[in-house]
């Protein structure tokens, strides 16, 4: 099956290999996940799993998702996704996906929602370089000119101009796994991933290594 497992990324940090070198290292505490549905190719048109993942309150859980809750019997979860796999046979409702189905040394892709910076001007979205920055420039920060001539006589589209920065779904590929400790519910990938500290990510065998 592909490998996949939700977490939740609490940092980044620095561990050191046994020939002496530092890694930067971001910890992810992935799983246990929960299977809450199986989803067939009869039922639903293809084989899927619902997961679960992270504890949260029953109070705010709203009275038909908690009954679909109810039918796994191990409480509610703030985070539910949908997980291929290429046989749903080898899983019923209850079982749980912890991070032991990868190992140190493997390539994984994880997916998460970059941070959100707002409104920002094409310098710091694109890089654009701006103008000179001497007394009486008038051209400091701007994007310059963006209209064509009179054909097509319009913008055209996707055009780098200023607007909404990052929070956007990111995969970031080809990331290892430096070490894994089971016992914590604890993944160390190599490098960075995306989104802030606390957000829910998901870690995946990379696609480019099957």
């Amino acid at each position: 099956m592909s490998k996949e497992i939700l977490g939740k990324k609490l940092g980044m940090t620095q561990v050191f290999a046994a020939d002496g070198r530092r890694i930067a290292v971001t910890v992810v505490e992935a799983g246990p996940c929960v299977v809450v549905q199986k989803k067939t190719v009869d039922s639903d048109g293809y084989n899927a799993l619902q997961v679960g993942f992270g504890a949260k309150n029953a109070a705010r859980v709203n009275k038909p998702m908690m009954g679909h809750f109810k039918k796994v019997g191990q409480g509610a979860f703030s985070c539910l996704r949908e997980v291929g796999v290429e046989n749903v046979d080898d899983f019923k409702p209850g079982d749980q996906i912890t991070c032991d189905i990868f190992a140190p040394g493997d390539i994984v892709d994880v997916c998460g929602v970059s941070k959100g910076k707002g409104f920002q001007g094409v310098i710091k979205r694109w890089n654009f370089a701006g103008g000179r920055a001497t007394h009486g420039s008038m051209f400091h920060r701007s994007p310059g000119a963006i209209g064509a001539s009179a054909w097509p006589s319009r913008v055209f589209k996707g055009k780098k101009m200023a607007g909404q920065m990052g929070n956007k779904r990111v995969t970031t590929q080809n990331l290892q796994i430096v070490e894994i400790r089971p016992e914590q519910n604890l993944l160390l990938i190599k490098g960075a991933i995306p989104g802030p500290k606390n957000s829910v990510v998901a870690i995946r065998q990379g696609i480019k290594t099957k």
